[in-house]
């Protein structure tokens, strides 16, 4: 049996809220006009969260740690 969208949320989010902050940012950009970083037209999916999913679960979009930038006070 083939999960649900909310299933394959659920799933791949699993609670963390920087996937969950990523999977956000990554379907604004989409319904902005950006392009899919899969051809999703040839899987005919037209969702803007289905496809940031399948960018996530397919490792195309991730989280990166921003290095530390020390500040000096004056």
């Amino acid at each position: 049996m083939e999960l649900t969208l909310p299933q394959r949320l659920q799933r791949v989010i699993n609670g963390s809220f920087g996937r969950t902050v990523l999977l956000q940012k990554r379907v604004r950009q989409l319904v902005r006009g950006d392009a899919p970083l899969f051809d999703a037209e040839l899987e005919r999916i037209e969702n803007p969260i289905e496809i940031a999913l399948v960018e996530l679960e397919r490792g195309l979009i991730g989280l990166t740690e921003e290095s530390a930038v020390e500040k000096t006070a004056i």
